[in-house]
């Protein structure tokens, strides 16, 4: 396949770009924001791409500061959680990382999108380029490394 680039400046291009890279996952899912409130985890459309997708044996981990807006405003999430949680993992970054503001969703270490800074919706989606995910994806490493468990503690008891 040849790389695809697309940049964008607004929600609805990041969401369906986002939409998009899930729907190229096949093993990995890894995704990044201070808290995910702009990603509709709960709209029963991503619901049905991360259950597919999971159903087929893909894995997702994912990693936040905190996880009040997931918890309050996307309960579908929270069942995809319990449902499969052998094969979902979710971490709360520690302290010491509460600085990081980029945003990230990483599909088999191949598509990329990718906001800038999460208060804003610049960004780009990289289709079939696995050098462009080495970043971000060695960055997702890192805060995974320096992160624990239980994301969303009070909703699913993690």
């Amino acid at each position: 396949m040849e790389r695809q680039s697309f940049p964008f400046t607004t929600r609805a291009e990041f969401l369906q770009h986002l939409s998009s890279c899930i729907a190229r996952a096949e093993h990995t899912l890894t995704m990044f924001d201070p808290d995910f409130h702009i990603w509709e985890l709960g709209a029963s459309s991503t619901d049905a791409q991360l259950r597919h997708y999971l159903k087929n044996g893909g894995r997702l981990q994912l990693a936040a500061h905190e996880g009040r807006a997931v918890e309050r405003d996307a309960p579908r999430f929270l069942r995809l959680i319990k449902d499969y949680g052998h094969l979902v993992e979710v971490r709360r970054t520690s302290q010491q990382l509460r600085q990081l503001t980029d945003s990230f969703c990483i599909a088999d270490e191949r598509h990329i999108v990718r906001r800038f800074h999460a208060d804003h919706f610049r960004g780009e989606a990289i289709f079939d380029g696995p050098e462009d995910t080495q970043t971000s994806a060695e960055r997702f490493i890192t805060i995974w490394l320096e992160s624990a468990p239980g994301l969303y503690a009070n909703s699913t008891g993690l």
